[in-house]
């Protein structure tokens, strides 16, 4: 009988897992405000989803400032999931491709640093066996926009500042982003708003009053949005108009368009020929829908949605879901 898997995507803000069997969950966890709590927070986490012989484990947290290098925020990351793991092994995908176990990779901490992005990429090639194709995941915080050829990945970057120069990694997303990183100087340069208030308050993003990880710690909701919106205007309900608010949001998905169809044509440009396939993952696949509608470089072509294949939530943790599904078909 093959072992039970289950991923893990430890990052700075958030905690993903995804069983084999398809059941997923995503948590928020300001990693850089608490690390010494990264332990108990991976047991209960552990704890709410199905059991597992293995843990299969990627990372981006290592990245947060209460490390002072990536070096320790990896270790510090291992030694938390070794605490978490209990009798359960433990494996940990590296940046050449591979898993290895957790005294391999203490070894090599800067290889395992910020690989998430290739086990997804390794698992999507399945959905893109045959010519170019580009793998585009759009989350909280980054996007991920990874070549593909022939079901394989052909990325030029395969680290953090390698990809940021070759724009397979972007740093924009569809929550955690500064409204004012994305605005310039056409807006206060204060966290008033974040990307996830314009979502909101256009509809994209659907309300959750339980949610206060926001730029004032009032809740996700649209009349919370349009306040902090109003703020960037250096205004409030009173002294903006709706107009100008409604302006403001679409204003900011407008520029998140134009960089990442900057992005999407430049890796785009260094395959053989025009993708054959897109596949779109995350939580932000309906940013991606809207910036390839407005992309006149990239043709349409046919589109897999891993939350049509696999569902919403796995499509949000879809790099813990590829670490899980690699792990046991190792």
């Amino acid at each position: 009988m093959s072992a039970a898997v289950l991923g893990l995507d430890i990052g700075g803000a958030n905690l993903k897992a995804a069983h084999v069997n398809g059941h997923a969950l995503s948590v928020p966890f300001a990693l850089w405000k608490n690390p010494a709590l990264l332990p108990d927070a991976l047991r209960r986490l552990l704890h709410e989803m199905p059991p597992a012989d293995v843990l299969a484990v990627t990372m981006t947290g290592e990245l947060c400032d209460c490390f002072e290098s990536k070096r320790q925020g990896v270790l510090a990351i291992l030694d938390a999931v070794k605490e978490a793991a209990g009798e359960r092994r433990v494996r940990i995908w590296r940046n050449e491709g591979r898993f290895v176990d957790l005294a391999a990779a203490r070894a090599t901490p800067l290889q395992v640093a910020s690989a998430n992005w290739l086990a997804l990429a390794t698992f999507a090639g399945r959905y893109a066996a045959q010519g170019p194709a580009l793998l585009i995941d759009i989350g909280s915080t980054t996007t991920d926009i990874i070549p593909l050829l022939d079901g394989r990945p052909v990325p030029k970057g395969r680290t953090d500042p390698e990809r940021l120069r070759s724009s397979e990694l972007v740093y924009t997303g569809v929550r955690r982003t500064p409204v004012c990183a994305v605005l310039g100087g056409s807006g206060a340069a204060e966290l008033f708003a974040t990307t996830l208030d314009a979502y909101l308050f256009m509809g994209r993003i659907a309300d959750d009053s339980a949610d206060c990880n926001t730029a004032d710690g009032r809740p996700a909701t649209k009349a919370d949005a349009e306040l902090r919106l109003a703020r960037m205007l250096c205004a409030d309900l009173e002294t903006s108009t709706a107009d100008e608010r409604r302006k403001l949001a679409e204003r900011v998905q407008l520029r998140q368009v134009f960089a990442l169809a900057f992005a999407f044509k430049s890796v785009a440009s260094r395959l053989p020929a025009l993708p054959q396939t897109i596949v779109l993952a995350g939580e932000g696949e309906f940013l991606i829908k809207t910036t390839l509608e407005n992309q006149n470089d990239i043709p349409p072509c046919r589109a897999v949605v891993l939350s049509d294949e696999l569902g919403p939530t796995i499509s949000q943790a879809a790099c813990a879901y590829a670490a899980a599904r690699l792990a046991a078909e190792e």
